[in-house]
C-alpha cells in the first residue's frame, strides 16, 4: 500500500467517525432542548451505543497500519495526521467498557442536574455526580499515562489541545496583580456616576426571541444551517452545517438572553467558518476550547458591549420592545451593558468580575480531581470560595454550585478556557482594528462583514491545521498575555 493510499483510507475512515460525531452532536442538542425528561434513560443507551462505536472505529487495529504507511504522504497531510494521532491517543488509552459507563454517568447525571437545580436539591445530585466524578478521574488516569501529564493536565487536553496547568497557573497570577485593585476602582468609578435609568418592561420571550434572530443575522449567522432555541443552559451545538444554539429568557431583562445569544453566535460563526474542504477531518474541527471561547467573547464583550455596536443595535432594540425616551438612548444601553457588579451566576457576570467565577471552578475542579475535596463538601467550599473571590455569597445551592452544566455533564478541564478566551478575545480583537481600522465604523453601520472576514482568515479557515499558540501568534504577532485585556479593561471601565 502506498503512502497516499494508506491516507485516503484514514480519510475516509475518520470522515465516518466524524459523520458519528455529528449524529451524537444531534442528540445531545435535542437532549437538552425537547427531549421529554422521560426518555432519559433510552438516550443514555443510544449515546453510550454511539460512543463506544466512535471509540471502537478509533481504536480498530488498521488506523495504527495506515498511520504507519501515510508517513509520506502529500506535506498537505501532514497537520491532519498529526491531529489523527492525537484523537487516537485519547481514545486507545480508554478502555470501551469505561467509555460506556462514562456516556451511562454523563446522561444520567445531566438529566439529575436539570431537576436538581431547579428544586435547589444538591443532595439529589450528589450520587449521580459522584458515580460520574469516579469515572472522570479513571479516564484521566488513563489519559495520563498515554500523554506524560498529570490527571488534570490530560482532562484539560481534551479541550485545550498542549494545554497545561502550569501556564494557566501563570496567566491567572497575572491577574491577580490587578483584577481586585481594578474592580473596586471601577465599582468607585461606577459609583460616582449616574445609576442607569431602569428600562421598563416586561419584555415578552416572542419578541425577546424576534430581536436575537434578528442581531445573529445582521452578524452573519445563516439559518439554512442552523437555528436557536431554548435550554436550562445556553450553549452552542449541534453538527458541522447543522449549528444549533440556545439561549435561556427572563421577561424581567432582555439583556441576558440577547448577550447569551450574541456569545451563542460567536462559537457558531467559527462553526459555520471552518474549512469545508477538510469536514469531518480532525484538521477541520475548531482549534480548542480557548480559541473557541475567545470567538464567542470577542462578539459578546469585545464588540457587543461596545459604542459602535449599541449605536447600530439600539434603534432595533427600540423598535423589539416600542421604547422611547432617555431610557432607550445608546448611551443608558451601554450603561447597562458594561454595568460591573458582584453577582452570583457566571453567565450573566461582567468581564471584570468573570475571570473571578473561573478562577473559582478552575481551583474546585482540580481539587476534585485529585481528591483534596470531597464532593459532599462541594457546597461549602463553592460559598467560601465565592465570598474570597468574588466578595458575594450564594444563598443557595441553585445559584452556587448547582449553576453550570458542566461537571454533571462530565466536562471537567473545560472551565480555564473561559477566561483564557477572553484574553484571546481581547487579544484578537485589537489586532483585528489595527490590521482594519474601519472595524468600528462598519460596525456602528450594521456591516460586520470586515470583523468577520479578518476572523475568516486569521482564525475560522485554519482549522486545526495549526496549533493554538501558532494560530494567535500569526494572527497578534505574540503569544498570549493578559496585557491586552487589561488594556481594554482599563480602557473600557476607567477611561471612557
Amino acid at each position: 500500500m502506498t503512502a497516499q493510499a494508506a491516507y485516503k483510507n484514514l480519510t475516509d475512515h475518520f470522515a465516518r467517525i466524524g459523520a458519528l460525531r455529528a449524529v451524537a452532536g444531534i442528540l445531545g442538542w435535542d437532549a437538552a432542548t425537547m427531549m421529554p425528561s422521560g426518555s432519559a434513560e433510552a438516550r443514555a443507551e443510544q449515546q453510550a451505543a454511539l460512543d463506544v462505536a466512535i471509540h471502537e472505529k478509533l481504536n480498530d487495529p488498521r488506523v495504527q497500519e495506515w498511520l504507519a504507511t501515510a508517513e509520506g504522504a502529500s506535506p498537505e497531510a501532514k497537520a491532519n495526521l498529526h491531529e489523527i494521532r492525537r484523537d487516537v491517543v485519547h481514545a486507545t488509552a480508554v478502555p470501551a467498557d469505561l467509555v460506556d459507563a462514562f456516556a451511562r454517568a454523563t446522561s444520567e447525571s445531566e438529566m439529575t442536574w436539570r431537576t436538581a437545580r431547579a428544586e435547589n436539591d444538591f443532595a439529589a445530585l450528589l450520587p449521580k455526580l459522584r458515580v460520574l466524578l469516579g469515572l472522570v478521574r479513571d479516564m484521566g488516569q488513563a489519559k495520563a499515562e498515554a500523554l506524560g501529564t498529570s490527571v488534570y493536565d490530560a482532562l484539560l487536553d481534551q479541550f485545550e489541545p498542549g494545554g497545561r496547568s502550569a501556564d494557566i497557573d501563570v496567566l491567572f497570577a497575572d491577574l491577580a496583580t490587578f483584577l481586585p485593585d481594578l474592580t473596586e476602582n471601577v465599582l468607585a468609578a461606577q459609583a460616582r456616576r449616574p445609576a442607569p435609568l431602569d428600562l421598563p418592561g416586561p419584555f415578552p420571550v416572542a419578541t425577546q426571541k424576534a430581536l436575537g434572530e434578528r442581531l445573529m443575522r445582521a452578524l452573519g449567522f445563516d439559518f439554512n444551517r442552523g437555528r436557536l432555541d431554548v435550554s436550562h443552559h445556553p450553549f452552542c451545538g449541534g453538527a458541522p452545517g447543522d449549528v444549533r444554539i440556545t439561549t435561556r429568557y427572563s421577561e424581567d431583562s432582555f439583556f441576558p438572553a440577547m448577550m447569551g445569544v450574541l456569545h451563542e453566535t460567536g462559537h457558531a460563526l467559527y462553526e459555520i467558518g471552518l474549512p469545508q474542504h477538510h469536514r469531518g477531518q480532525p484538521i477541520g474541527y475548531a482549534r480548542g476550547m480557548s480559541l473557541h471561547e475567545s470567538q464567542s467573547l470577542l462578539v459578546e464583550m469585545q464588540v457587543s458591549r461596545s459604542q459602535a455596536f449599541l449605536t447600530f443595535a439600539t434603534p432595533l432594540i427600540r423598535e423589539a420592545f416600542g421604547g422611547s425616551g432617555p431610557a432607550w438612548s445608546v448611551e443608558n444601553l451601554r450603561a447597562h451593558a458594561t454595568r460591573v457588579a458582584r453577582g452570583l451566576i457566571r453567565v450573566n457576570a461582567d468581564e471584570v468580575t468573570y475571570p473571578a467565577h473561573v478562577i473559582l471552578r478552575y481551583r474546585l475542579e482540580r481539587a476534585l480531581i485529585d481528591g483534596s475535596l470531597d464532593l459532599a463538601d462541594l457546597p461549602g467550599a463553592w460559598r467560601d470560595g465565592m465570598q474570597e473571590l468574588v466578595g458575594i455569597t450564594p444563598p443557595d445551592d441553585k445559584d452556587g454550585c448547582l449553576q453550570d452544566i458542566h461537571w454533571p455533564a462530565g466536562l471537567f478541564g473545560y472551565f480555564p478556557t473561559y477566561t483564557m478566551g477572553a484574553m484571546t478575545a481581547a487579544q484578537l480583537y485589537a489586532a483585528a482594528q489595527a490590521a482594519v481600522p474601519e472595524i468600528p465604523d462598519e460596525i456602528a453601520k450594521g456591516n460586520f462583514a470586515p470583523l468577520l472576514g479578518w476572523l475568516r482568515e486569521k482564525i475560522h479557515g485554519i482549522g486545526s491545521a495549526q496549533s493554538t499558540r501558532d494560530i494567535l501568534i500569526a494572527a497578534t504577532g505574540s503569544p498570549l498575555s493578559v496585557t491586552s485585556f487589561r488594556r481594554h479593561l482599563e480602557q473600557r471601565y476607567l477611561h471612557a
